[in-house]
């Protein structure tokens, strides 16, 4: 109904607009041709007139000429009064839809949990949200800056505006029902501020946290970080990596996600499976083509290439290896999504 309403009234005002644009048409031809004003009198007139500025004749007038000038006047009231409430009505229904997409989002918000909350949209927030929105994952990202939000709102996020270093900004966020935390704030004492932050309002939640400095690394995972990246360390270990092994590198790159968003690998988690005690008993490669490569315990250690018989534990995560449709089947097998 706002939407409607918005559209209504921005039709209203079009109209406002070439009501006025006509009436200083009208009455500038008038003056010129009827009263013999020049060009620019015969604007001037016409503006001072509907204007009701209360200035005098700029030329002596007929009555005939007067007459035309109190009806201008007239005329210019009521159309100038129907442009300002149409106007009024518009900028109050802008806060109204403000105030009403802000509330819809929140609820939306609200409604939330076992979510992922990334701090700040800039490359690597950017990068991550896209990442995650490619695996189906919920999230809610926390930004101030006006030309980020716009670029949220671009590609249908939701999200917080505000500074993530609030702790109202993590809970409005949803930060007690969140399970993963991503913060990449330029600044590490910021991102610092948001872990230790993060992990008193909710203990059990995930971070991973951006690190500019090596300094800080250590003081990250003091507060509470389970992960730290170096973005420019990746990055130049990755270009390394394409001159000494480029065929392996291209490889592994290709396997989680590929630019037509297929994935090739994916995790179970084994607390979703209490009653499996051994690998040969999920026969993932019988029931959906896929192969295990790996398997982390509960200790987070890891197992490469695990044998069939390897006992697991509900804490326990298996990764595995497929085509777009193995992976596809796979999900629908254990109900990963």
């Amino acid at each position: 109904m706002l939407q409607v309403n918005k559209s209504y009234l921005q039709n209203h005002l079009k109209i406002s607009v070439f009501l006025i644009f006509l009436i200083i048409l009208a009455g500038t031809l008038s003056y010129h041709y009827a009263f013999d004003f020049s060009w620019l009198n015969a604007f001037y007139m016409t503006v001072i007139t509907i204007g009701t500025v209360g200035f005098g004749e700029v030329e002596p007038l007929s009555d005939e000429g007067r007459m035309f000038t109190a009806f201008l006047i007239l005329i210019g009231i009521f159309i100038f009064a129907y442009a300002f409430s149409i106007l009024s009505a518009y900028l109050v229904s802008l806060n109204i839809n403000l105030s009403f997409n802000k509330k819809k989002m929140e609820s939306k918000i609200d409604l939330l949990n076992g979510h992922t909350i990334i701090c700040g949209y800039g490359r690597n927030g950017k990068q991550a949200a896209s990442k995650l929105k490619s695996f189906k994952k919920k999230l809610v990202i926390i930004e101030q800056k006006e030309e980020a939000i716009k670029d949220i709102q671009e590609n249908d996020f939701l999200y917080i505006e505000g500074n993530a270093t609030d702790d109202e900004t993590l809970i409005k966020a949803g930060v007690h029902r969140a399970l993963n935390l991503i913060t990449c704030l330029p600044q590490d004492a910021d991102n610092l501020f948001i872990v230790l932050t993060a992990k008193q309002l909710n203990n059990n939640i995930t971070i991973v946290s951006r690190a500019s400095e090596e300094s800080s690394i250590k003081k990250l995972r003091i507060a509470g970080a389970d992960n730290i990246i170096m973005p420019d360390k990746i990055g130049g270990d990755h270009m390394a990596s394409l001159i000494v092994t480029p065929d392996l590198v291209e490889f592994l790159d290709n396997l989680s996600v590929s630019s037509n968003e297929q994935m090739n690998i994916q995790e179970i988690l084994l607390k979703d499976l209490p009653d499996v005690k051994k690998l040969d008993e999920m026969k993932i490669k019988e029931r959906t083509g896929c192969t295990v490569i790996g398997y982390k315990k509960q200790d987070g250690t890891y197992i490469i290439n695990p044998d069939i018989q390897t006992p697991v534990d509900t804490e326990g995560r298996i990764i595995v290896l497929g085509n777009f449709d193995q992976i596809n089947k796979l999900n629908s097998v254990f109900q990963i999504f």
